[in-house]
């Protein structure tokens, strides 16, 4: 009876399977993986925005391969890889090695086009009149915010690669055919989005204030940072006149100062007012930082689950290895727990900073280590002596812009800080830069001096600025935080000042760097797979 029973129970589960069969209850419609987002309302316009933000941070604590922030910055006039390099960065310095199957070019190709791809869903769907959910104002916005990511990955990809493939809609299908745009196509693509998401960005109140204009979080997409990044695509275009048109607007625009007082968290200890800046829990607008005008900000995923994308790696790669010496232990003031996977040049250490300059004081680049450690009485208090292959790599010079201790995460892994994309301080030197650039040299000392006075550095005067000198200044303003890669590339200058300033490293040279270098390879998986037309390698790869 038991196993006539079971077998009933078996028929009827045939029946019903049959059953569903002949009214395709299982015929699944498949969706293919580039079916883009169909967003009808204002919230998952709103989450799909957010998104963009997500993306763009992940780009930038990438941590599977640990030397990707020094992929940006050795090989170039500021930085050397250390013999704790990784390994990603080094066809950067020793450019022999930079080829088509480069693991970085494929990255950074394939995220920049994951996310000009997610700005074009966004983009599709308010320019579609059937998005009727969310008013012409809020579809405004975010379409100018979408357009702000697709114009400042194109710009990254044109300074990288070139003339690269324009895709203005999101894929809906698999596509085999790309080929490459004009660079003259492409600047007019970006252009034409950062005009519009000026124009349609959020405005920013004066002051402090957490919130905009419109009510969102000031770490959201702001006007003057679509105007910022058209003043640098005018520079790599060579439009000057429009480059310094905008930035004067944001330097104009009474929204952001000079940082010239301390100021937030580390207000009444030891530091200046430049290092303030780069203090954990100084570095957003809302807590006093008057140059931010974009902020990707972080929090520690210890107490905000899901407050940060992967686990960044700018500490360990720019601080000092301090800790591999017996007698020193992890402390805020010496930056955390790094492990120096690239070194400051020495033309940055020892011939870049005029006396004086507040950018190259003990609270920005650290020179001079200390014993700290009580369990090494007879050493405690003692300077820490420069010798052999630790000054190559554990205690040599470094800034302390990335540094940070966390409690949470004493072995130092994940980085927590806020990434500073943009601030006042380089929209003065992209200032100078357009006016040097046109010839206006009194025009353009005025722009330096802004930055050298509130260094408490020398002044300099006309018959002073060059492109190089800018470029210096730069340096002596941005090191660590800019991209300093690309800003060479931009420039035209890679070549002549990576050679000239920082050719000879005793550990890692920079070596066989040529012109073909001022762009990088197309990613040859890229063109290998384009079967259906001719993605164009770059020239020499």
């Amino acid at each position: 009876m038991k196993n006539y029973s079971t077998i009933l129970i078996f028929a009827a589960v045939l029946a019903t399977a049959f059953a569903s069969c002949k009214k395709s209850f299982l015929d699944e419609k498949p969706y293919s993986s580039y079916t883009p987002l169909t967003l009808t309302d204002s919230l998952g316009l709103e989450a799909s925005a957010i998104g963009l933000y997500n993306l763009q941070t992940g780009i930038l604590t990438y941590s599977s391969a640990q030397g990707w922030p020094s992929v940006w910055q050795v090989g170039t006039d500021v930085a050397n890889a250390t013999i704790q390099q990784q390994g990603i960065e080094v066809p950067y310095y020793n450019y022999s090695q930079l080829t088509a199957t480069d693991g970085a070019a494929s990255y950074i190709w394939g995220k920049y086009y994951a996310l000009i791809n997610n700005a074009n869903s966004i983009i599709d769907n308010t320019e579609n009149p059937a998005t009727t959910k969310i008013g012409a104002l809020g579809k405004k916005q975010v379409e100018a915010e979408a357009k702000f990511f697709r114009a400042y990955a194109y710009n990254n990809l044109a300074t990288l690669f070139g003339g690269v493939p324009l895709i203005i809609h999101a894929l809906s299908a698999p596509k085999t055919d790309f080929i490459r745009a004009t660079l003259n196509d492409v600047n007019a693509q970006i252009v034409s989005d950062l005009t519009y998401a000026s124009a349609n960005l959020y405005e920013l109140n004066a002051g402090n204030a957490k919130t905009n204009a419109q009510g969102k979080p000031v770490s959201r997409a702001n006007k003057y940072m679509a105007m910022q990044l058209l003043a640098e695509v005018y520079l790599r275009m060579g439009k000057n006149d429009l480059a310094e048109q905008q930035a004067q607007a944001v330097i104009n625009s009474g929204k952001f100062s000079l940082v010239k007082g301390r100021y937030g968290v580390r207000a009444g200890g030891a530091g200046d007012y430049y290092s303030d800046m780069f203090v954990y829990g100084n570095q957003r607008r809302s807590q006093g930082n008057t140059e931010a005008i974009w902020v990707l900000e972080q929090e520690n995923s210890a107490v905000v689950v899901g407050g940060n994308v992967d686990n960044a790696q700018q500490r360990r790669v720019w601080g000092a290895a301090y800790y591999a010496v017996p007698g020193m232990l992890p402390c805020d003031s010496l930056g955390g727990r790094s492990i120096a996977r690239l070194r400051l040049s020495n033309w940055v250490l020892y011939g870049l900073y005029p006396a004086g300059d507040m950018r190259n004081s003990q609270y920005s680049i650290k020179r001079q280590y200390y014993y700290n450690d009580p369990a090494f009485p007879a050493l405690l208090g003692k300077p820490v002596p420069f010798a052999g292959a630790d000054t190559a790599f554990r205690i040599c010079p470094s800034t302390l812009k990335w540094g940070a201790f966390d409690p949470n995460d004493t072995f130092g892994y994940a980085m927590i800080k806020d990434f500073v994309m943009m601030r006042l301080g380089e929209t003065y030197l992209l200032l100078a830069e357009a006016q040097v650039k046109q010839g206006k040299t009194t025009d353009a000392a005025a722009a330096i001096n802004a930055l050298r006075t509130r260094a408490n550095a020398p002044q300099v005067t006309p018959d002073q600025m060059t492109l190089n000198f800018v470029l210096d200044e730069r340096a002596r303003e941005l090191v660590g935080e800019e991209n300093r890669r690309m800003t060479l590339m931009r420039t035209g200058t890679l070549v002549e000042r990576a050679l000239r300033l920082n050719g000879n490293d005793a550990v890692h040279p920079t070596s066989g760097l040529t012109a073909k270098n001022m762009l990088l390879p197309i990613p040859l998986t890229e063109i290998q797979l384009n079967k259906d037309a001719k993605l164009d390698q770059n020239p020499g790869y």
